[in-house]
């Protein structure tokens, strides 16, 4: 006891980098969703096979081994352009960065096909009326099209963004101390590495009932029109 004492400030010191990064990667996450959802919708026939395509390549390609992939193979990339181009000498990737692209990378994809979904879930009814009553592309946007994409779209969501903070814990492998990495740290330093990461197993478990409660507030702010109608 007097161990997990001792060592768990260190532990939960890893808890804000865990949580900056999977706020971070849900961002980019979110915004390539919207631009793949977008190119999947669009007329473009060039759009929809690139978006095709990115959906396609992170299904088929394990989570690590796509950041393994951009943690080293970008970093060498980057390099070898710099030297051909001349505009940088090197170039290093941190683990931090490293961590949030790859993650958004991945669950963009996933989010891309949620949101796909939410807009062809909007009645096309409500667009066209909005359209012929003289509404701007913004004022349609924002008052038809993104309140009813976001609560098509939240049951979804919940589900990626609660498997998203969980694949954080894959950034342990390439380095960086975040809350797994720091328990695992901590149990080999005291050899009670069950101990640790049951601490670490609580801890995910209070930021999951944190994100379940933030989202139902979502859902229920979204959804009020329905229960008023």
């Amino acid at each position: 006891m007097d161990a997990v004492l001792q060592f768990s400030p260190f532990v939960l010191s890893g808890l804000r980098i865990t949580v900056a990064l999977s706020l971070s990667s849900l961002m980019v996450a979110v915004t390539l969703g919207l631009l793949g959802a977008w190119a999947k919708l669009s007329s473009s026939r060039a759009a929809r096979r690139i978006a095709e395509f990115y959906t396609t390549l992170v299904r088929g390609v394990p989570d690590l081994v796509l950041m393994l992939l951009l943690y080293f193979g970008g970093q060498m990339a980057l390099n070898r352009l710099g030297a051909v181009t001349g505009l940088w000498r090197h170039w290093e990737l941190n683990a931090f960065t490293a961590g949030i692209l790859a993650i958004g990378f991945i669950f963009g994809s996933y989010m891309t096909e949620t949101f796909r979904g939410a807009a062809l879930a909007i009645p096309r009814g409500q667009i066209e009326a909005g359209t012929a009553s003289g509404m701007s592309r913004n004022v349609l946007f924002r008052r038809i099209i993104w309140p009813q994409l976001v609560r098509y779209a939240l049951p979804s969501f919940t589900n990626i963004w609660l498997t998203l903070m969980k694949t954080t814990a894959l950034v342990s492998v390439i380095g960086l101390e975040d809350l797994v990495y720091n328990g695992y740290a901590a149990g080999k330093a005291t050899q009670m590495p069950f101990t640790f990461m049951f601490v670490v197993l609580m801890t995910y478990l209070v930021l999951t009932a944190i994100s379940d409660v933030g989202l139902r507030w979502l859902d229920r702010r979204y959804s009020a029109h329905l229960r008023r109608a």
